[in-house]
């Protein structure tokens, strides 16, 4: 079995408590990007799963996990996987599928084997995953980097221009509930996801990358009115409670790979914040 830790719901109350280290164990994911093995963050907000793999030596077989009580991984759950490296493949029940940069795959419920590769291990895939459970089997699909929907947001006006990328979305594949994307900051802009917004429905994950290795990001979270921030470097993982704001600003331009899982699937289902009512 695969390894893993798992991460606890908490209320609003309890984190307006938390110090600096208390508030990065509880929501913080450190060093995603395992070579040669998986280690997920298991999620107690709507049992999100968090991961990622960088096949070098060998092969990567996903394996089950205790918590799912389940004979295989995918028994009772759906994986959504964002290539961010090399060229690499992911073999699903034996039919193999090569994923480039920026390329994704969506692997339904009932499938048995998944096994991660790289093309080239000195320049390895890294692949970064995402599961929910799933009520329903949906067929396995590719989403190259032409059959995303991309939206330009944002300006340099206000310092939040970026492009963001909707790969794993019931609009671009049949899904039950998990939904995957990207966002860049272009150069000259810091901001993501400003205005802020909170979907009680949904729970959301970021994964920022492209993060140089001297600059980080600074996460906010939290209840609109009573705002936390975590400083976070390249290849970490951030999770958002259903009541919490979350947002970032960079010393720099990066990216970073949004995940979310509910009751709903719209993507525009959200509540907006006021920049100037913020605390």
């Amino acid at each position: 079995m695969s390894n893993y830790k798992t991460r606890y719901a908490s209320s609003p109350q309890s984190v307006k408590s938390y110090n600096t280290e208390e508030l990065r164990s509880e929501f913080l994911i450190e060093n995603v990007l395992k070579q040669d093995k998986i280690e997920w963050a298991y999620s107690h907000y709507d049992r999100f799963m968090v991961a990622g793999v960088v096949p070098v030596e060998s092969s990567v077989s996903l394996e089950t996990i205790d918590p799912l009580k389940a004979t295989y991984f995918l028994e009772r759950r759906e994986l959504g996987i964002i290539n961010i490296g090399g060229s690499g493949s992911v073999s699903v029940d034996g039919e193999k599928y090569t994923l480039a940069h920026k390329e994704a795959l969506y692997v339904g419920q009932g499938n048995k084997e998944v096994i991660f590769e790289s093309e080239d291990s000195k320049n390895p895939a890294q692949f970064y995953l995402n599961s929910t459970p799933a009520h329903k089997a949906f067929p396995v699909k590719k989403i190259g980097t032409d059959d995303v929907e991309v939206i330009e947001l944002g300006s340099p006006e206000t310092a939040n221009a970026r492009t963001l990328r909707k790969y794993i979305v019931n609009s671009v594949v049949d899904v039950c509930q998990l939904q995957m994307g990207m966002t860049s900051i272009k150069t000259g802009s810091s901001w993501n996801t400003m205005p802020a917004h909170v979907h009680d429905r949904r729970m959301e994950v970021y994964f920022y990358f492209e993060v140089p290795e001297d600059q980080a990001v600074c996460h906010f979270m939290g209840e609109p009115q009573e705002t936390r921030h975590i400083w976070m470097a390249d290849g970490e993982a951030v999770i958002s409670p259903p009541w919490s704001i979350h947002s970032g600003s960079g010393t720099s331009n990066y990216s970073f790979i949004w995940g979310m899982a509910g009751e709903n699937l719209d993507y525009g289902d959200m509540d907006v914040c006021k920049i100037n009512e913020l605390r």
